[in-house]
């Protein structure tokens, strides 16, 4: 008989390990609170405006090539990707902006017409990136984190000094570059990863490598295109779903979960494999004496952002706008600050708004826009609508300013979106929205680890594990899991289960 195992949650990690145990012949069950699959890359329309809740940015196009090819896809299998060019806009100022054209020629003349013999430099930094990307992106991530056996690899070991552990992102950055834009630029993913550029390890920047040498694209029908690609391939190797269904308990005999509660059913499993918030399934849904981490351990962690999103529908085309652009107008150092070293909701925050209308004519009626704006915040924050309203007035109006028209007249529907919302839809920790910090001590297998000694049949995959936060990171961590589990259960290290 098939060994059973529950899948809880049906973001990109629970999509990935779903599928990947499926073709090796398990009996797989996804199991999803909500009423739709994708987790934070869940979708919703209304009134003709079609938004990705969350993810956004198509980033790392071989992780996603890697993972459909297990299972004789490719990604055009299922979705149109088309690369996008320019990249993203930053606004510095109404009056100063900068176009991220797409392409390695075209940046060395943007970066030389910043900063003489910044284009060299930048030829230099990215070869310095697509090494760490191939030895970390293409080697280290797909490790499971478990043993420090897995870090002694040759090539990992051979080329440690020239990943820059011990180098901080923001120092590596002004090592090669004076101008302060340029600088900005280059530090802004990190922003992202969970910690300031100063604490940020300088393998980082093989975030850099991914956006500017591989490049910033999209799939047409939006981010959740990829959520139903990767569902037809679950579905294609047997995979089951249930939605509305939140997981309630686990029942355990012999330090293994025997059943789980799902709307006050118990169901007989084998294994667990975790894709919901690793705090909430370990803190909640586990006695005390099966966590392998205490309360006091989960308050040491250091948290990536979370944020406030605004989704608006406006009644009329937007000038100025690309389909990605960042608003640095503001001290961005403070707002940095404001979330990592003195928590608090930001006083002049830097934004994000995308506008997927201006590639994807699908994503509004016609002559209309989707706008979403996201300010990242801290993580455990109190929410209230009070506060939400607050910032979207300031917000829309620094927006009206830097691309020199008017917006809020235009606004036919808006939604907001924020800590409370990610606690509620997922159980997030802190209310967080991208996961745990990668700092150097958070890094690898100083990450919460994806299986529990102490309960032999659970795993965990997502964003609060290996490898980290981010769509391509996810997407790696549900194989990364599945891989681990199916060579333990060939091993018979489980056999008693």
């Amino acid at each position: 008989m098939k060994k059973k195992i529950a899948v809880i949650g049906s973001g990109f990690a629970g999509l990935s390990a779903a599928a990947c145990l499926a073709r090796e012949g398990f009996d797989v069950t996804v199991i999803e609170k909500n009423e739709s699959p994708g987790g934070r890359a869940r979708k919703f329309e209304s009134q003709g405006y079609r938004f990705d809740m969350g993810p956004s940015w198509y980033w790392m196009p071989d992780v996603f090539e890697k993972f459909f090819s297990r299972f004789g896809h490719t990604p055009s299998d299922f979705y149109e990707l088309i690369r996008l060019d320019p990249s993203y806009r930053v606004f510095f100022s109404a009056q100063e902006r900068m176009d991220i054209p797409s392409g390695i020629e075209s940046l060395y003349t943007l970066f030389e017409k910043a900063e003489n013999g910044s284009g060299r430099a930048l030829l230099e930094f990215i070869q310095e990136g697509k090494y760490k990307y191939e030895t970390g992106i293409q080697e280290l991530v797909y490790k499971p984190g478990i043993s420090l056996s897995e870090l002694l690899d040759s090539k990992w070991v051979k080329g440690i000094l020239k990943l820059h552990l011990l180098r901080s992102v923001a120092t590596h950055v002004r090592k090669h570059f004076n101008n302060p834009r340029l600088i900005q630029l280059l530090e802004f993913p990190s922003f992202f990863l969970g910690a300031p550029a100063s604490k940020t390890p300088a393998l980082y920047s093989l975030m850099n490598y991914a956006d500017m040498a591989l490049g910033t694209w999209y799939p047409m029908g939006g981010m959740h295109k990829i959520v139903e690609a990767m569902v037809d391939v679950a579905l294609e190797q047997g995979v089951k779903f249930e939605f509305n269904a939140p997981v309630e308990g686990f029942d355990l005999e012999r330090s293994a979960i025997k059943s789980i509660r799902v709307n006050g059913e118990w169901r007989p499993v084998d294994f667990v494999v975790a894709g919901a918030d690793y705090h909430h399934v370990e803190q909640t849904l586990l006695q005390e004496p099966f966590r392998k981490y205490s309360r006091a351990y989960w308050q040491t962690r250091v948290m990536a952002p979370s944020c406030l999103i605004f989704y608006l529908g406006i009644n009329k085309r937007l000038e100025n706008l690309l389909h990605h652009n960042l608003f640095f107008d503001t001290d961005f150092g403070l707002h940095v600050n404001e979330i990592y070293e003195t928590p608090r909701w930001p006083s002049n925050p830097s934004f994000y708004v995308c506008c997927s209308s201006k590639t994807d004519p699908g994503a509004a009626p016609e002559g209309h826009e989707n706008v979403f704006i996201l300010i990242p915040v801290a993580a455990g924050l109190k929410d209230s609508e009070l506060i939400r309203e607050t910032y979207f007035n300031r917000i829309i109006q620094r927006l009206e300013n830097l691309t020199a028209q008017a917006i809020r007249d235009s606004i036919v529907y808006k939604r907001s979106y924020a800590l409370q919302d990610f606690i509620d839809d997922y159980n997030a920790f802190q209310g967080n929205a991208y996961g745990l910090a990668n700092t150097l001590w958070q890094t690898a297998n100083l990450k919460p680890s994806i299986h529990n000694k102490k309960v032999k049949n659970l795993f965990y995959t997502g964003h609060l594990t290996v490898p980290g936060p981010g769509v391509p990171p996810a997407i790696i961590s549900g194989q990364v899991v599945a891989d681990e589990l199916i060579k333990r259960v060939k091993s018979n290290r489980l056999q008693d289960l």
